[in-house]
């Protein structure tokens, strides 16, 4: 991201013209919690991808549930049915990693860059209103807690 201060003063001045003379300063940066040192890193995967294990009840409609999947499925079982006609599935069906990441973490681990990769992960329906997710999304919060997971990598679709 550009910072405003290293835009050239010709930019900066139509920007402000665009924006009606507003300047607003970014928000200063107030984490909820301290993030861990990646090396001490426990990692889960959170998208809103809409992927699921093949056996698993598909995604339908926009309900705001989750679907689990394991820290050690294999990709040729896992699919997608997102149903938003926004959503080009082809990067998926070329390299799942676009939408749910876990061989990279994998390799983050043997590389010893993070300390481990959770026994669980979420997946949503990601054209969905974010009211109707916030019940199901405190729930999954409450099984990372359980699952000892300080790192989140939320893969928003």
């Amino acid at each position: 991201m550009v910072r405003w201060a290293d835009i050239h003063p010709n930019e900066q001045a139509s920007l402000l013209e665009r924006l009606g003379g507003r300047y607003v300063p970014p928000l200063e940066q107030t984490p909820w919690v301290e993030a861990p040192k990646l090396t001490d890193a426990r990692v889960a995967i959170i998208t809103t991808a809409a992927i699921h294990r093949a056996d698993d009840r598909p995604f339908t409609g926009h309900e705001g549930d989750y679907r689990v999947i394991p820290g050690d499925v294999d990709y040729k079982d896992l699919a997608m049915t997102h149903s938003s006609t926004n959503f080009d599935r082809s990067a998926y069906q070329q390299d799942v990693n676009v939408c749910f990441p876990l061989d990279h973490l994998r390799t983050l681990v043997d590389s010893k860059e993070i300390e481990s990769v959770a026994d669980w992960h979420y997946s949503f329906m990601g054209s969905t209103a974010p009211q109707r997710m916030e019940p199901a999304a405190t729930e999954v919060s409450r099984f990372l807690f359980g699952d000892k997971v300080n790192l989140v990598l939320l893969i928003p679709v």
